[in-house]
C-alpha cells in the first residue's frame, strides 16, 4: 500500500494563485455579487484553474493541509484564502516573511508530525533546498498546482518512504 504524507503544505504566490500578493495586486480584496474576487482597483483576482478542486479532493481524502508563505502581505493573503473559501481546508497557516524552515518548524510543533511525514508544493527552488535539507519533500511547481502534479508528488513521497 502506498505511504501517504500526514501533511500536505502549499506555498501561495505562483503556487495557488498566479501573482505575488504583495506586489501584483492591491489589497484589500472583496467578493462581488457575481462571485468574482477583485482588488482595491476592481481588478479581477483569480487562482490557478485546478486549485479549488485539488484542495477539495485532498481534504475529502483526509489529508491535513497547511499554507506556508513568506509574503509580507499577511492580511491580504489571509483575506484571499477566506474569499476563495479555502480557509476550511487549511488546518495550519504560517503566513509571514522569513525562511520556510521557520514556517515548517512551527507546523511541526503545532501538528506533532515529523518533517519526513510532510510534503510541500512551492515554486521557489531556494525553498526546496532549505526544506529538503531538513527532510520535507518539496515538489517544485512550474505553472500552478494541478491534479497531475499532486499525484506525481504523492507518488514520489510513497517511493521515498519505501526507500527510507
Amino acid at each position: 500500500m502506498a505511504k501517504r504524507p500526514k501533511l500536505i503544505a502549499f506555498d501561495l504566490d505562483y503556487t495557488l494563485w498566479p501573482f505575488w500578493v504583495d506586489t501584483h495586486v492591491d489589497p484589500p480584496f472583496r467578493k462581488k455579487k457575481d462571485g468574482h474576487i477583485v482588488d482595491a482597483r476592481s481588478k479581477r483576482v483569480k487562482c490557478y484553474k485546478e486549485v479549488p478542486n485539488v484542495l477539495k479532493w485532498l481534504h475529502d481524502e483526509g489529508y491535513i493541509l497547511a499554507a506556508a508563505s513568506r509574503t509580507g502581505e499577511v492580511d491580504g493573503a489571509n483575506q484571499l484564502l477566506k474569499l476563495f473559501d479555502w480557509d476550511k481546508y487549511f488546518t495550519y497557516k504560517e503566513i509571514y516573511p522569513g525562511c520556510k524552515v521557520n514556517h515548517f518548524q512551527r507546523i511541526k510543533a503545532k501538528s506533532g508530525y515529523n518533517f519526513s511525514e510532510m510534503i510541500f508544493f512551492d515554486d521557489e527552488h531556494r525553498n526546496k533546498i532549505d526544506l529538503d535539507a531538513i527532510g520535507v519533500l518539496t515538489i517544485l511547481v512550474d505553472d500552478g498546482v494541478n491534479e497531475e502534479l499532486i499525484r506525481r508528488g504523492l507518488q514520489e513521497f510513497s517511493v521515498n518512504q519505501r526507500k527510507g
